[in-house]
C-alpha cells in the first residue's frame, strides 16, 4: 500500500522505519532476546491487573503484551494458549525490543514514539509478518512524575478487530497507573524509613536512591557529586534485596570511599552508607596514566615500548605522554609506501622519540626494515597497535623487540570512571553542560567501541548544539538512547564477553562456529551472549 493512502501518523510512522533502513520483509523472529527484570515497579504493578484482564479475555483469540518505558517487552498474556506459538512466531517474546527502528508500525513502538493510544490494523503494519493482525496500544504515564512507564497492547487477528478493544485497554491502563501511584507512595515511605534508621548517625554519609527519588544527610551532600549517583546505581544494579555488600569506589573528587549498600525490600531504591575518606583527594584518573616514574627511566634508556590496545583508548595520547619533553616524531603505518626518505631522516638526525602507530597494518619490508632499526639502537621507538595476543607475523615480530609494554583498557572496562571522564573532556572542550545521573547510567551501558575517541565525539557533537544546561537521556543521540540495561559487569565477566565478542566476529556472526571456536556448546553461547548483554 502506499504511505499516501495511510492514516497520517501511520504514514509518519511509516517513513521513519524507512528512514531507519528498515524493510518489510525483515525478519522479526531474529529479534535480540535481553535479560529483562521481572520484578520491577511495572511489572509488579500489572500483574494483578493482567491476571484479572486475562480472565475476562479467556477462550478469546487476544493476546496482551506488557512492554516498559524503554519499548522492552516484560510480560504478554493469552486468551488462548496456541497463541503463545503464534507470538513466537512474530517476535513478540519477552526481552525484545520493539522500536519503530526494528519492528516498523505497531501498537507498541509507535505508541512509544507517539505517547499517545493508536489502533494499527492489518494493512497499517509496516513489517509483512504483521500484517495479518489489528493491535491496539495505550501508554501507561505514571500519575505523578507523568512519565512514560510502559505501554500496553491488545493483538489479535485482524478479522477479530473490535471497537471495543480500545476502552477495554485504556481501563487496565488506568488500574495499573493507579497501582503505580499507591506502590510508589508505600515504597517511598520503605524508603524513607530505611534512610531515617541509617541516618541516626549524622557524621556518616548517607544516601537512598530511588527512580524518583534521592535521599542524602548533609555528609553525603557534601561528600557525593551528582556525578556519583550514577557510579554507585552502578555498583547496585545487579545486588539481591535486602543483602547488605561492601566495595571501594572512586568518586569523581578523586577521592577513595568504603561503601556499604543494600537494596531496600519492597522499594526500588538501594541504601547507601559511606565511610568518610581519611586521606586526602588524589587527582583524577582522566586518561590512562602510566607510572611516571617507569616513563622517566624509558627516556633514560632509551628503552622501546609497545603501547596496545583497542583504537581510541589513548595510544597516541599515552605515546606524548612517554616521550614528555624529548622530541616527538610520528609515523603511521598506513602512510608506509611513502616512509622512506622520511624514516631515513629521522634516523639520521632525530634524538628524541619515534612513534609508529598501528604496526598491524605494516607491510613486511617496512617491518623488516624498523626491525633492522630497532636492532642497532638507531632511534628510541614506542609501537601502538592491538594487544600482542592479537598481532601475526612481522607485527608480532617487531613487537618482541620492546621489553616496555603498556596495555590500555577500553572504555567499558572503567564504567565507574565516566563521569570524571566526562567531566574531564568538557572541561577540555571548553564546556559548561551539566550530565545528570541517569544521562551518565545510559552512557556507562554503552559498548562504546570507539572507547575514549567516541565518548569525546559524543561530547563534541552535544556541546556543539549547545552552549549550556544539564543533558537528558532524552537529549543524546537516537543510537545512545537505549536503556541502562546492561548490568556492571566483574572482571571475569567483562573478559568473557570480550572472548565471545571477538569470536562472533571472527565467524561472521555464525553462532555455531563461534561456539566450536570457544569450546562450547550453541545452547551455552546463547545463554552467554543474552547474560552478558551482547547483541
Amino acid at each position: 500500500m502506499e504511505s499516501a493512502a495511510l492514516r497520517p501518523e501511520i504514514a509518519s510512522s511509516w517513513r521513519r522505519a524507512e528512514l531507519s533502513g528498515l524493510r518489510p520483509d525483515a525478519a522479526v523472529d531474529r529479534l535480540t532476546v535481553e535479560d529483562i527484570d521481572r520484578r520491577s515497579r511495572l511489572v509488579l504493578a500489572a500483574e494483578p491487573v493482567l491476571d484479572q484482564a486475562t480472565r475476562e479475555l479467556a477462550d478469546t483469540a487476544f493476546g496482551l503484551v506488557l512492554a516498559d518505558r524503554d519499548a522492552w517487552i516484560v510480560d504478554r498474556r493469552f486468551g488462548e494458549r496456541r497463541l503463545e506459538a503464534t507470538f513466537d512466531r512474530i517476535g513478540v517474546v519477552p526481552g525484545t525490543r520493539f522500536t519503530e527502528e526494528n519492528t516498523g508500525t505497531n501498537s507498541i513502538a509507535t505508541v512509544f514514539e507517539l505517547r499517545q493510544g493508536l489502533a494499527v490494523h492489518g494493512h497499517e503494519h509496516f513489517i509483512d509478518s504483521f500484517k495479518p493482525f489489528a493491535c491496539y496500544g495505550h501508554p501507561i504515564t505514571h500519575p505523578v512524575t507523568r512519565r512514560l512507564e510502559g505501554v500496553l497492547d491488545i493483538t489479535c487477528l485482524a478479522d477479530h478487530a473490535n471497537p471495543l478493544l480500545g476502552p477495554f485497554l485504556r481501563r487496565a491502563v488506568a488500574d495499573i497507573e493507579q497501582r503505580l501511584l499507591e506502590g510508589s507512595r508505600a515504597a517511598e515511605q520503605r524508603m524513607l524509613a530505611a534512610y531515617q534508621a541509617a541516618a541516626l548517625n549524622r557524621l556518616r554519609p548517607v544516601l537512598v536512591l530511588g527512580d524518583d527519588v534521592v535521599l542524602a544527610n548533609a555528609a553525603a551532600t557534601d561528600l557525593l557529586d551528582a556525578a556519583d549517583h550514577a557510579v554507585l546505581r552502578g555498583l547496585a544494579m545487579d545486588a539481591p534485596f535486602g543483602v547488605r555488600q561492601a566495595r571501594s569506589v572512586r568518586l569523581s573528587s578523586g577521592r577513595v570511599a568504603d561503601v556499604s549498600f543494600e537494596r531496600i525490600t519492597g522499594a526500588s531504591g538501594v541504601l547507601f552508607e559511606l565511610e568518610p575518606p581519611a586521606v586526602q583527594a588524589i587527582p583524577r584518573r582522566v586518561t590512562p596514566r602510566p607510572v611516571q616514574r617507569d616513563f622517566a627511566t624509558y627516556r633514560e634508556q632509551r628503552t622501546h615500548v609497545l603501547i596496545s590496545g583497542e583504537p581510541g583508548t589513548g595510544r597516541s595520547t599515552v605515546a606524548r605522554e612517554l616521550a614528555g619533553e624529548s622530541a616527538l616524531a610520528v609515523l603511521d603505518a598506513v602512510d608506509a609506501q611513502h616512509w622512506a626518505p622520511t624514516l631515513d631522516q629521522l634516523v639520521a638526525s632525530h634524538t628524541g622519540l619515534l612513534v609508529v602507530e598501528n604496526i598491524a597494518l605494516l607491510p613486511p619490508d617496512a617491518a623488516a626494515r624498523l626491525a633492522a632499526i630497532m636492532d642497532r639502537g638507531d632511534c628510541w621507538v614506542a609501537l601502538t597497535g592491538p594487544s600482542p595476543p592479537e598481532l601475526t607475523g612481522p607485527a608480532a615480530d617487531l613487537a618482541s623487540r620492546c621489553i616496555a609494554r603498556r596495555e590500555l583498557p577500553p572504555l567499558r572496562s572503567r564504567r565507574d570512571e565516566l563521569p570524571a571522564l566526562v567531566a574531564a573532556m568538557l572541561a577540555e572542550i571548553g564546556s559548561t553542560l551539566r550530565f545528570v545521573p541517569r544521562t551518565l547510567e545510559v552512557l556507562a551501558a554503552q559498548p562504546w567501541p570507539g572507547n575514549l575517541r567516541e565518548l569525546k565525539a559524543l561530547l563534541r557533537h552535544i556541546a556543539a548544539g549547545r552552549a549550556c544546561g544539564d543533558v537528558l537521556p532524552r537529549d543524546l543521540p537516537e543510537a545512545y538512547q537505549g536503556s541502562p540495561k546492561a548490568r556492571h559487569l566483574t572482571p571475569i565477566e567483562q573478559l568473557e564477553h570480550d572472548a565471545i565478542a571477538a569470536a562472533l566476529r571472527d565467524c561472521g556472526g555464525n553462532k555455531a562456529h563461534a561456539a566450536k571456536l570457544l569450546g562450547i556448546s550453541r545452547s551455552t553461547l546463547h545463554r552467554r551472549v543474552r547474560s552478558l548483554g551482547l547483541s
